[in-house]
Protein backbone atom coordinates (compact mmCIF):
# COMPACT_ATOMS: atom_id res chain seq x y z
CA UNK A 1 0.00 0.00 0.00
CA UNK A 2 1.17 3.01 -1.00
CA UNK A 3 -0.45 5.46 1.33
CA UNK A 4 -1.25 9.17 -0.96
CA UNK A 5 -2.31 10.95 2.40
CA UNK A 6 -1.02 11.51 5.27
CA UNK A 7 -4.13 9.91 7.53
CA UNK A 8 -2.63 6.61 5.41
CA UNK A 9 0.68 7.23 6.00
CA UNK A 10 -0.30 7.42 10.25
CA UNK A 11 -2.84 4.61 9.96
CA UNK A 12 0.39 2.15 7.95
CA UNK A 13 2.75 3.50 10.64
CA UNK A 14 0.75 2.84 13.66
CA UNK A 15 -0.32 -0.79 12.34
CA UNK A 16 4.02 -1.89 11.90
CA UNK A 17 4.41 -0.01 14.95
CA UNK A 18 2.01 -2.66 16.85
CA UNK A 19 3.05 -5.98 14.80
CA UNK A 20 7.06 -4.60 15.14
CA UNK A 21 6.22 -3.75 19.48
CA UNK A 22 4.43 -7.23 19.43
CA UNK A 23 7.03 -8.91 17.42
CA UNK A 24 10.10 -7.98 19.42
CA UNK A 25 8.25 -8.46 22.92
CA UNK A 26 9.26 -11.69 23.64
CA UNK A 27 12.94 -10.86 23.22
CA UNK A 28 13.01 -8.22 26.05
CA UNK A 29 11.05 -10.77 28.30
CA UNK A 30 13.36 -13.27 27.69
CA UNK A 31 16.43 -10.28 28.66
CA UNK A 32 14.26 -9.27 31.66
CA UNK A 33 13.93 -12.71 32.63
CA UNK A 34 18.33 -13.56 32.17
CA UNK A 35 18.91 -10.12 34.14
CA UNK A 36 16.30 -10.15 37.27
CA UNK A 37 17.45 -14.00 38.23
CA UNK A 38 21.77 -13.24 37.20
CA UNK A 39 22.64 -13.75 40.73
CA UNK A 40 26.17 -12.38 39.66
CA UNK A 41 25.02 -8.90 39.70
CA UNK A 42 23.78 -6.18 42.22
CA UNK A 43 20.46 -5.04 42.13
CA UNK A 44 21.45 -1.59 41.26
CA UNK A 45 23.68 -3.86 38.32
CA UNK A 46 20.59 -5.32 37.34
CA UNK A 47 18.62 -2.01 36.93
CA UNK A 48 21.09 -0.61 34.86
CA UNK A 49 21.01 -3.53 32.22
CA UNK A 50 17.00 -3.45 32.53
CA UNK A 51 17.61 0.19 31.50
CA UNK A 52 20.14 -0.85 28.61
CA UNK A 53 17.67 -3.32 27.47
CA UNK A 54 15.14 -1.47 27.10
CA UNK A 55 16.95 1.77 25.38
CA UNK A 56 17.73 -0.89 22.82
CA UNK A 57 14.47 -2.77 22.84
CA UNK A 58 12.74 0.70 21.77
CA UNK A 59 15.68 1.47 19.33
CA UNK A 60 15.39 -1.81 17.51
CA UNK A 61 11.35 -1.62 16.83
CA UNK A 62 12.11 2.26 15.71
CA UNK A 63 14.67 0.95 12.74
CA UNK A 64 12.15 -1.58 12.04
CA UNK A 65 9.03 0.39 11.67
CA UNK A 66 11.46 2.70 9.74
CA UNK A 67 12.58 0.19 7.00
CA UNK A 68 8.94 -1.47 7.22
CA UNK A 69 7.15 1.28 6.16
CA UNK A 70 9.94 2.39 3.65
CA UNK A 71 10.13 -1.06 2.49
CA UNK A 72 5.97 -1.06 1.58
CA UNK A 73 6.09 2.60 0.21
CA UNK A 74 9.04 1.63 -2.42
CA UNK A 75 7.48 -1.70 -3.20
CA UNK A 76 10.96 -3.30 -2.09
CA UNK A 77 10.75 -7.25 -1.04
CA UNK A 78 12.85 -9.12 1.48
Amino acid sequence: MIPVKKEDLRKLVSQTTIETYEELTPQLIQLIEQTRHDDTLTEAQKQDELSLHMLGYVKSCTNEIIIEVLAEILGLED
